[in-house]
């Protein structure tokens, strides 16, 4: 009986999963022509066809999909097992992929990550920086960060940050001009750059709240992005008003290139959480990242 390579094995079940080599392969830190190759000497070794090819994917072969079918569960086990092994360690290691927005990576993540670095030395973190949702197994991550109010259902959730402050911000030479808006109404007088979630392809509503008064207005304005930064940078160039997490553009605040308005008006909001798939054994790398962040907030 030919002995077969579990790493290849478990890479055939990471370019079905990824649909491609390439991403495989990035996931992996290999180059493609290198999975490529591991996966025609897997494919010479069980003498069947394993993946079927094209120039848009890659797909499991009916052969393919039966052997995934069986050595999946057997890969979960295994890499179970010696995730076990690495909770008696004394300091956790390994791989962990996490997707954040832009404003959690810039806040939370940027804060933390500097002592985590230090404290977990055998960790590997990798960041994938997007502001639309990612389904988590699709594509290999390990955990989300998301506003709590936007959490995918079905997952575990654990704060890491307080609850977020809103701003709505404005460079001063746009306020010599136009007079700073002193109620949520006055927005349709203003230039106000809006943004596109790009989880849903709505417009994102200018939420507002001053003792028992809550508006939610729809600012209609003639700029719109789907990046906060573009839109922070778009506010500091006079272009208009922008609607941002405080923290973010706190430092553009005290250094003077935007000014806050309607402060009064502005709310806090559910702070970020860390999501995760329920399983049967949270790896220690990381739990050791969510208690870190934990810590941090």
């Amino acid at each position: 009986m030919t002995l077969i390579n579990l790493d290849a094995l478990s890479a055939f079940a990471d370019i079905v999963r990824c649909g491609s080599f390439r991403a495989a392969a990035a996931e992996r830190a290999v180059t493609p022509s290198a999975l490529s190759h591991a996966m025609t000497k897997l494919e010479r070794d069980l003498g069947v066809r394993l993946l079927r090819r094209t120039t848009r994917a890659v797909t499991p072969t009916d052969a393919g999909k039966r052997l995934l079918a069986r050595a999946k569960p057997a890969l979960d086990d295994i890499a179970g097992a010696l995730e076990e092994l690495n909770e008696v360690r004394d300091t956790p290691s390994g791989r962990l992929r996490i997707t954040a927005p832009r404003m959690a990576a810039s806040t939370v993540l940027a804060r933390a990550l500097p002592s985590f670095a230090r404290a977990y030395p055998r960790i590997a973190l990798e960041i994938s920086v997007d502001d639309g949702f990612q389904d988590l197994a699709a594509n290999g991550f390990d955990a989300g960060i998301r506003l709590g109010e936007a959490l995918q259902p079905n997952m575990v959730a654990v704060p890491i940050s307080a609850p977020v402050a809103m701003a709505v911000v404005a460079a001063p030479a746009y306020l010599e001009v136009h007079p700073a808006p002193v109620s949520p109404e006055d927005l349709a007088a203003h230039a106000c750059i809006e943004l596109r979630l790009l989880s849903s392809g709505t417009l994102y509503g200018w939420e507002f709240e001053r003792g028992t008064q809550k508006r939610v207005v729809n600012v209609g304005g003639r700029l719109l992005m789907d990046d906060q930064e573009l839109i922070v940078r778009a506010a500091m160039d006079g272009l208009g008003l922008a609607y941002s997490a405080l923290d973010y553009v706190a430092p553009h605040i005290e250094q003077g290139r935007l000014r806050r308005v309607l402060a009064d008006w502005t709310p806090e909001g559910p702070g970020f959480y860390l999501y995760y798939p329920s399983r049967k054994h949270l790896p220690a790398a990381l739990r050791a990242l969510i208690e870190h962040l934990r810590y941090s907030a």
